[in-house]
């Protein structure tokens, strides 16, 4: 038996054996974004090694769960119809460790990825639904996003552009996210700093984007 088999016949066992490996379901958060070459995911996450990004990369594909792809004289890496299935469950992960996340660890990094998925998890189309479309530019850490909100429907690029607010924030706007600081609150305290357009839309933002800590 393979040491990463756990001998259950059960579908959350077989999930974990497909899935479970160290690094592995961050670079299905990665592909959920996106395409990547090898050296795009290898800079999204700068801590993995050079032979576990190959090894993982290379498990995923036997599982049918990314697959490699000629385009443009480069070789890239997609989610199969399959690996798309564990939006939901990469989204759910997401929202229940924010409870857990407290305060960043000085050697902890955020990248564009991993934001535009923490945006994509906080996203409440609900509530985005009964609003204006409105466009931000968010400058998270060195995350540069590009925001589109229209009804119940998100994109999230990366660069900026023409938009109604654009401001920059650094880990505390978890705190935003949360509820546990307001909007009025988080400007005149520097948590989010406003670069222009109306800082009033803060408060739009932060109802169309949060997590209950």
């Amino acid at each position: 038996m393979a040491a990463r088999e756990y001998g259950q016949y059960c579908g959350v066992t077989r999930a974990l054996e497909l899935v479970g490996e160290r690094w592995a379901l961050l670079v299905v958060r990665d592909l959920l974004v996106g395409p990547r070459r090898y050296g795009e995911l290898a800079a999204g996450l700068p801590r993995i090694p050079s032979n576990i990004l190959a090894a993982r990369l290379k498990d995923l594909q036997a599982a049918g769960i990314i697959r490699r792809v000629p385009r443009s004289r480069v070789i890239i890496y997609e989610l199969t119809p399959y690996g798309y299935e564990l939006e939901p469950v990469v989204l759910a992960l997401g929202a229940w460790g924010f409870k857990a996340m407290g305060d960043p660890r000085e050697e902890q990094v955020i990248t564009p990825d991993s934001m535009t998925m923490a945006l994509r998890t906080a996203f409440q189309p609900e509530v985005a639904a009964g609003l204006p479309a409105t466009a931000y530019a968010a400058h998270l850490g060195p995350a540069e996003l590009l925001v589109r909100v229209d009804g119940p429907s998100l994109v999230v690029t990366r660069g900026d552009g023409p938009v109604d607010l654009a401001f920059a924030a650094g880990p505390d706007i978890r705190r935003l996210i949360s509820g546990e600081l307001a909007p009025d609150r988080a400007i005149a305290t520097g948590v989010v700093e406003v670069l222009r357009g109306r800082g009033d839309l803060l408060d739009r933002f932060a109802s169309t984007f949060h997590l209950a800590a």
